[in-house]
């Protein structure tokens, strides 16, 4: 039996691996992260195979199935909305359980695209050493998510959805960030990617001015450079 975690594009539906799509025409099932956005990639490549959904929300009994498929020999594929599984998703909890309940199951991954690795790839920082948080907490433990990126050593990636960007901005900002430079990506390798090399003041102030924010966003800051811009 074969769990396959295979990456698929972040975007721009073209960056799918020759390989990706060679595991996902010879599995026997795809679990994903939501059926509804692989479809749309399955459509594409005209794929058809039986679809499992698992998130963060399903039940246990959804996790038993897969489970058991696995013992029935089943070879699985895994993928999330967009990009490699295990970034800020709930494939890690997949492969845990997988990996503790069948110790025998092969778990292979299938690498390709990552919006943290094309985030970092044109950041301007060190790609061996830089700090990722993935998202900010929504409501508890904000104050000592945003002083940890303050003491942070190293350059921090942090994701963000279109809902709370503003609020995030801010609160870096107001935490004592206001001046560093920052790269913020928005909606990488789709249509509309937009790309910011301001400080995090002056990105909150760009924002502020768009009649309405959509997409999802990378935050890349550079604890090791203050913007000089008005100082």
């Amino acid at each position: 039996m074969k769990l396959f975690v295979v990456a698929t594009p972040i975007g721009n539906l073209k960056d799918i691996t020759l390989r990706a799509l060679e595991v996902l025409r010879d599995v026997h099932i795809i679990v994903a992260e939501d059926t509804r956005v692989t479809k749309k990639l399955l459509s594409r490549y005209e794929i058809q195979k039986p679809l499992i959904g698992f998130h963060e929300h399903s039940s246990r009994g959804t996790l038993n199935h897969i489970i058991n498929l696995l013992r029935e020999e089943k070879d699985l594929a895994y993928v999330v909305d967009a990009g490699t599984p295990g970034v800020a998703d709930p494939a890690s909890f997949l492969v845990r359980e997988v990996s503790a309940q069948i110790p025998e199951t092969d778990i292979i991954p299938i690498p390709g695209p990552s919006a943290l690795a094309a985030a970092v790839s044109i950041a301007g920082i060190r790609g061996d050493q830089f700090l990722f948080l993935g998202f900010p907490p929504h409501k508890k433990g904000r104050a000592s998510f945003f002083k940890d990126v303050l003491d942070a050593k190293y350059p921090v990636v942090l994701y963000e959805s279109p809902h709370r960007i503003l609020k995030t901005l801010k609160e870096l900002s107001d935490v004592g960030l206001s001046m560093f430079d920052a790269v913020l990506i928005k909606e990488i390798s789709k249509v509309y990617e937009k790309i910011i090399r301001k400080s995090i003041v002056e990105i909150l102030s760009d924002l502020k001015k768009e009649k309405s924010i959509k997409g999802e966003f990378v935050l890349v800051i550079n604890k090791n450079s203050h913007s000089k811009r008005n100082t």
